[in-house]
């Protein structure tokens, strides 16, 4: 049997091109569509990864078609990968980028959106293919979805297709995720709801699957006989940005650990899946989050550590507090700081605790998975000599990956010094590797799953996070541990590891 005719099989071996299609956006008068989605479909058919495509925006505001080109050219000069922009290229692009005004919870708002489709789609000979990006608040994604169903635009059963994207947060919680989750469901089937996650289209978070499934040298070592414990950062030198009302709502550990570092974590810790079909790889990152082992209240309190950042000094520059920032009140407890000693019930990683800290305000940008291997077994060198092996995958910036180990220092003497391999995507490739939302959207028209978060790993994620938060309202703390902002993080996050030994990598 020839194995590279199975579908199930081809993953991500191919180099594919999605069917013509329409893409609209909702919220397309908002900072998103300007700065990541416009400039993605456009560095897209530069790229000659798309056949025809059609955009609309559909927003409250009120628009022309030209103004809003002129717009969307002001945001793809500025933030698209693929520049200066390429003027005969973007002359047939906007051809086929148009506003529609409406309301999100205005019946009447989204027939007049489907007679807009039909028009423009026999215009430009394009089949009933369509995507519908809510770039919204969470709150109008039920009435949106609820619309475009009532409508007819979101047929289960063709012709052509429907898919929706969703974007973060997807609920604050459990009881929320799960509303959420029903809503939709309501109108749409499971495979036409893709829950976006910017951090899953970054190039280095797909290499993790690449790395530890096409390399049989490395993956036989990650397991609970070789590895001591993993350490997953993910690091901002940015504060609140004036979102201080929204963050006093969210914190850190809504904001960044629930998505984004949990799902680092399942894809640094999933079992190898049967295919690259996107339901193969989403059960074995669902096994992950459902093998969590569950916190008491007793084991927060002494594996979980919260802190807010004070004034300090970020890359040279003086930066407030952040019970100084606008929107926060000063007596807040809310976290910038998180990190957390979590343990994987399972035959893998029995044993082997994953520590993950996200924070805002520290000395830098970073992003990275690094896999600590115990340390050998004999020190035939002396103590001095025993420095354990660590693998460190860096999502961002600069991506790539490191590998330190001991070498023999030059000379008569017997003298073993750290040194470290480095893989760098920039140097090794020659070529910037796409922004995350190309490739998601890409992913999107052609229907593959495999990127995005499916409903039963939401759910999984919240039941385990929101009994933290649980935990922390039931404390009703009055205060919590501060960081120096430009630091990188207070000295009980440190302790976390100290007590058994360990510290925090520097990234």
């Amino acid at each position: 049997m020839d194995i590279t005719a199975n579908p199930l099989r081809e993953g991500l071996a191919q180099e594919r091109i999605p069917d013509e299609c329409t893409v609209v956006i909702f919220g397309a008068s908002g900072d998103l569509t300007k700065r990541k989605l416009l400039p993605a479909l456009y560095s897209l058919a530069r790229d000659r990864m798309l056949k025809r495509v059609a955009m609309v925006g559909f927003a409250r505001s009120p628009t022309t078609d030209e103004a809003f080109r002129a717009a969307m050219l002001a945001g793809v000069n500025e933030f698209a990968r693929r520049r200066p922009v390429h003027q005969d290229l973007w002359q047939s692009f906007a051809s086929r980028l148009h506003f529609q005004q409406g309301s999100y919870d205005t019946e009447k708002d989204f027939h007049a959106l489907r007679v807009r489709l039909e028009e423009i789609e026999k215009a430009n000979n394009l089949p009933p293919n369509r995507v519908f990006y809510l770039s919204v608040p969470p709150s109008s994604f039920g009435p949106i979805v609820r619309n475009l169903g009532a409508a007819g635009l979101v047929p289960k059963d063709g012709p052509g297709f429907a898919r929706v994207i969703v974007e973060k947060p997807f609920g604050v919680d459990l009881e929320s995720a799960d509303k959420l989750n029903r809503e939709l469901h309501e109108v749409l089937d499971e495979d036409q709801i893709y829950r976006i996650d910017h951090y899953l289209g970054k190039e280095t978070v797909q290499n993790l699957l690449v790395f530890r499934f096409a390399n049989a040298i490395f993956e036989p070592l990650l397991n609970s006989k070789y590895v001591d414990h993993v350490q997953i950062t993910g690091a901002e030198a940015i504060g609140v940005e004036g979102r201080g009302g929204y963050f006093e709502d969210a914190g850190i550990l809504r904001d960044m650990v629930q998505n984004h570092l949990l799902q680092v974590m399942c894809m640094a810790a999933m079992e190898p899946p049967g295919s690259f079909h996107a339901d193969s790889v989403r059960d074995e990152k669902t096994k992950v989050v459902k093998a969590l082992r569950p916190m008491t209240p007793k084991d927060i309190k002494h594996h979980v550590v919260r802190a807010q950042y004070t004034a300090g000094s970020v890359l040279a520059k003086r930066v407030p507090g952040y019970r100084e920032e606008t929107g926060v009140g000063p007596k807040s407890v809310t976290e910038t700081y998180v990190a957390l000693e979590m343990h994987l019930d399972n035959w893998r990683w029995a044993g082997v605790p994953f520590y993950l800290r996200s924070a805002k305000r520290m000395p830098k940008r970073v992003t990275e998975v690094s896999i600590h291997f115990k340390s050998a077994p004999l020190a035939m060198f002396g103590p001095a000599a025993v420095n354990p092996n660590i693998l460190a995958l860096r999502i961002q910036p600069d991506e790539g990956i490191s590998l330190n180990f001991g070498s023999k220092v030059p000379g008569p003497d017997v003298a073993v010094a750290p040194v470290s391999m480095e893989f760098r995507y920039a140097s090794s490739f020659g070529a910037e590797p796409p922004e995350a939302y190309e490739r998601l959207l890409l992913d999107c028209m052609l229907g593959d799953t495999t990127l995005f978060t499916r409903a039963d790993w939401v759910l999984e994620s919240w039941r385990y996070v929101s009994r933290i938060h649980q935990a922390w309202r039931e404390e009703k703390a009055t205060a919590v541990p501060t960081y120096e902002a430009g630091s990188w993080g207070p000295a009980e996050g440190d302790l976390l590891l100290a007590r058994t030994g360990r510290q925090w990598r520097r990234p």
